[in-house]
């Protein structure tokens, strides 16, 4: 399907196991993380509110990793670009080479029709910096299908995140 419908590029037929992996796995596809990193900076921002959101709390970085501060989260993009059909909905979980580090990924699922390189929130749980791979595995999403078509996709609601090419931050 994920071929026939364009659902993911770049598309890797197989799992990579190549540093952390990614690619296509039993159920599911295992993202990557692309080069670009919004690291939340403390020192600029008193209350992080979702309905105000700050970007001048947030250090701009594109490299080749990124360290997360301790008990903090940086901002970042799939190296993957999705378009899901209107029969489907996913749910991203986090690698487990990076939970056992006490790095969790979050990301909401992406909803029937929605389309663009998915925003992460990367969180360090840890006393200590944290590392960060780009180009290496972030996250599995799993696709669940539908035997129907949904009533209203994200497309249909014009939804805010359509087609974000981009890092984006909380949008109202």
């Amino acid at each position: 399907m994920a071929l026939e419908c364009g659902m993911i590029e770049p598309f890797e037929e197989s799992q990579v196991r190549r540093g952390i992996s990614f690619g296509l796995s039993s159920y599911g596809y295992d993202i990557r993380i692309a080069d670009d990193f919004r690291v939340f900076n403390v020192s600029r921002c008193s209350l992080m509110d979702p309905k105000n959101f700050d970007e001048n709390a947030f250090d701009h970085l594109k490299q080749d990793s990124c360290l997360i501060p301790p008990h903090s989260f940086v901002l970042a993009r799939t190296l993957e670009y999705f378009r899901i059909p209107r029969n489907v909905i996913t749910l991203c979980v986090g690698k487990s080479t990076y939970a056992r580090s006490g790095v969790l990924v979050n990301v909401t699922p992406f909803e029937p029709e929605w389309e663009g390189f998915a925003t992460l929130q990367i969180s360090n749980t840890t006393p200590v910096p944290a590392k960060i791979y780009a180009n290496e595995g972030i996250g599995q999403i799993l696709f669940f299908e539908s035997d129907e078509v949904c009533r209203i996709s994200y497309q249909d609601k014009k939804g805010k995140y359509q087609k974000q090419t981009e890092i984006t931050p909380s949008r109202i």
